[in-house]
């Protein structure tokens, strides 16, 4: 986007100032509607000689077409051929053509573009249009020797002045009653406004409406202004006051011609006076010229030289206020005495009066002549100044790059030495050792980069030396400092790495140590481990065999103990190395051992838990021996009367069972013989009561097995009930029978023949019928 800045000539500096865009003022919406009515009004003033006009200001522009016509109406000139499309693009180059053009009047537009004029921006579009109004309305005006708005302004100061109810200082608030529109009217026309003195200041509407309808009417100036508008605004709009009252300057500016012509006369006296006035100034101005020189001139030849960089500075600064403070206001006054001079004689050629001629030695030759020596003087004394500045420069700066330098390397180098000689390496283990050790390289490197700087100080301090530096002394003690403190720095250094390297190789051998005795400490102390678990074990055997078992395994881990103190010895010589460089060379981070947390008083205290424990063992082994070798004894002397008890009543109960199923005789004798069996069986009672004492103590000794019998105490017990009862029930069978036989009269011969069959059905020999037999 094409952006211009609003400049005129040096003699607008009021541009720059008051006339300058007021971008903020525009927020106000009383001066926008303002400026868009005097704006628009201004535009169709000039539009209408080219049959046409525009409505709203900030849309008829955006083509740009009406713009380049208002410009060569305004101007009298020729732009260039517009573009005709309808599109943005051709839109802009309309609107840059005519903002070129009104660049190419001297005038810079600043921050408004093509874009925010086809956008409609009403800011940038006001902005524009002032401008324009400034440029050719405006910034021809000149009266006596203002011009533009100063001009403009003074021409109506001068105007109203013999209104005593008028003063017009500004554009704004100077205007609200309408009397100064009226008087402007009235000084050039007075037949218009005939009753002018009639004017009200308290009526400021009816004012402004009778100047803008009789400005209308007579004078061809459009209204451009709302008296309401004027009224009611704290501060009407400057701009749009300034260009409805440019059309009255223009408007009247054929009878100011006239008014000029009578001036003339009072002019040509002016002229003379003033003549009179510039030759006094020019003497003046040249005698106290001429002395300031004379004055001025010694101090620029004085060479005198206080050697330091600040009384230099100081001649400097000096130098710089001459050249900034004294010598312009002289070099205006030299100006001046040639433009003075210049038009004095241009006024008395002019007025074909004689040349001036200045005293003697105030000539303008003479005054170049003085200015001439004066700069040459000015000359010598900057360039000496400026050598012995850089002479001094250089040396300050060398001082102050060698403290600089020096400062950055004694930081550097503190409590290098205390940390170079430090022992620290001898708490480390060998991991913190390596570490210390990449620590120590990492330094070496930086100490290697750190000589350039060394030489650099020193080669600087050689250089203040050569110069003759006034403080060379303090640079050559402390240089001399820096550089034995920079040889003790590489002495320590070397010595320190190589007792790093020395505590390495011991680390490394206590390391060795460590690891071999975590390699076998870990599976000798599982291996203690689980001794001291079997040999604390508890175990529960029944037999000889079980508990000699045992005593085998314990008998061939006791062969192993000879070779497991061995590794138990040469596992504590492991630590025991340790220890010994750990006191020969006071090292204290190598103690703990990183590999395994068993520690050699664990292992020790195992190692002696288990030697303990084996003859513990070995007692309780024997101990085992001698209560299984009791119980042995108990299941023999059991097992010898059970085997003949056990028989001896199965014999019975099958004799028994015998007499009962297959009875041989009579009754009587069945029954004879079945009262000498229940006198046997109870004869036996005491084998019977023998063997509950045997199976007693076996209960006692919880002996619960026995493999020399079959039977057992419970199945003996019930054998010897069973086989009471059978003699009981057998012998009340018979004592039955005898009673039926006797009560039924049933001869021997049937009893044989029941007996025969009963013991057919009673398979089972429970002396019953079994169910289904007894059915059928």
């Amino acid at each position: 986007m094409a952006e211009y800045e609003y400049d005129y000539d040096p003699q607008q500096d009021y541009m720059g100032q008051e006339d300058e865009w007021e971008r903020e003022g525009l927020l106000d919406p009383a001066w926008e509607r303002q400026q868009r009515k005097t704006f628009t009004a201004w535009c169709n003033s000039h539009l209408r000689k080219a049959g046409t006009q525009i409505e709203f200001i900030e849309e008829d522009f955006r083509n740009g077409l009406k713009l380049m016509l208002l410009l060569e109406v305004i101007s009298g000139e020729r732009l260039p051929k517009p573009d005709r499309g309808k599109l943005r693009f051709h839109q802009i180059a309309n609107v840059n053509k005519a903002l070129d053009f009104i660049a190419s009047k001297g005038v810079k537009l600043v921050s408004i573009g093509a874009e925010e004029i086809v956008d409609g921006n009403v800011k940038m579009t006001l902005g524009m249009i002032w401008t324009i109004i400034l440029r050719f309305a405006i910034q021809d005006i000149s009266v006596e020797e203002s011009s533009s708005k100063e001009g403009l302004l003074l021409w109506c100061q001068r105007k109203t002045a013999p209104y005593k109810n008028v003063n017009v200082q500004n554009f704004h608030t100077s205007w609200k009653d309408g009397l100064a529109f009226c008087a402007l009217i009235h000084r050039h026309r007075p037949e218009l406004i005939p009753n002018y003195h009639e004017l009200r200041k308290d009526d400021p509407i009816g004012n402004l409406n009778l100047a803008f309808e009789i400005a209308e009417k007579y004078l061809d100036i459009p209204k451009m202004l709302d008296a309401e508008d004027i009224v009611n605004t704290a501060r009407p709009d400057e701009k749009a006051i300034m260009t409805y009252v440019s059309c009255y300057y223009h408007a009247f500016s054929g009878l100011q011609k006239a008014e000029t012509a009578a001036n003339r006369i009072c002019k040509v006296l002016r002229v003379n006076q003033e003549n009179e006035r510039l030759m006094e100034e020019y003497e003046r101005l040249a005698s106290d010229l001429l002395e300031w020189i004379r004055k001025t001139i010694p101090w620029l030849e004085n060479r005198t030289r206080d050697n330091t960089l600040p009384g230099t500075q100081h001649k400097l600064e000096e130098f710089r206020d001459y050249r900034r403070k004294h010598k312009p206001p002289k070099l205006e006054d030299k100006s001046k005495l040639e433009i003075i001079f210049n038009t004095l004689q241009t006024k008395l050629r002019l007025s074909n009066r004689p040349a001036y001629m200045p005293s003697e030695g105030k000539m303008v030759a003479d005054i170049a002549n003085a200015w001439k020596k004066l700069e040459f003087a000015e000359k010598g004394f900057e360039e000496w100044l400026l050598a012995e500045l850089r002479r001094l420069e250089r040396l300050d700066h060398l001082a102050r790059k060698f403290k600089h330098k020096s400062d950055i390397h004694e930081e550097w180098t503190e409590g290098k030495e205390v940390m170079l000689q430090d022992t620290d390496f001898k708490n480390c283990n060998l991991y913190e050792l390596k570490a210390l050790r990449k620590k120590h390289e990492a330094f070496e490197s930086d100490l290697a980069a750190h000589q350039d700087r060394v030489e650099q100080i020193a080669a600087i301090a050689q250089e203040l030396n050569n110069l003759e530096y006034n403080d060379a002394d303090a640079v050559n003690e402390r240089c001399q400092r820096i550089c034995d403190q920079w040889d003790r720095l590489g002495a320590l250094t070397q010595k320190r790495r190589n007792a790093l390297d020395e505590a390495e190789k011991i680390l490394e051998r206590v390391d060795q140590y460590h690891l071999e005795f975590a390699k076998r400490a870990a599976p000798f102390n599982n291996w203690m481990d689980g001794a001291k678990e079997d040999l604390v074990d508890m175990f529960i055997v029944h037999t000889m065999d079980e508990i000699q078992g045992l005593i085998d395994a314990h008998e061939a881990f006791k062969m192993t103990l000879p070779e497991a103190d061995k590794e138990f010895n040469a596992i504590m010589m492991c630590i025991t190395e340790v220890q010994r460089i750990v006191q020969q060379l006071d090292l204290k981070g190598v103690t703990i051992n990183p590999y395994t947390n068993i520690t050699g008083e664990e292992l020790k205290q195992k190692w002696q838990d288990v030697n303990n424990l084996v003859p513990q063992r070995d007692s309780v082994l024997q101990q085992e021996m001698v209560r299984q070798q009791n119980h042995e004894r108990l299941r023999r002397q059991f097992a010898q009367k059970a085997n003949s008890v056990g028989p001896w009543i199965e014999k019975q109960a099958e004799a028994i069972a015998t007499i009962g199923m297959q009875m041989q005789g009579t009754l009587e004798d069945a029954m004879l013989k079945l009262k000498n069996m229940e006198a046997q069986i109870m004869a036996y009672k005491p084998n019977m009561d023998e063997l509950e004492t045997y199976n007693q103590a076996i209960q006692e000794s919880l002996v619960f097995e026995n493999k020399h019998t079959q039977y057992t105490m419970e199945t003996l017990r019930v054998g010897w009930e069973q086989l009471l009862t059978s003699i009981a029930r057998t012998i009340n069978e018979v004592e039955n029978q005898i009673l039926t036989r006797e009560a039924k009269g049933i001869p021997e011969e049937k009893l044989q023949e029941f007996r025969a069959s009963f013991s057919h059905f009673d398979k089972v020999r429970q002396s019953t019928l079994q169910a289904s037999h007894s059915q059928v």
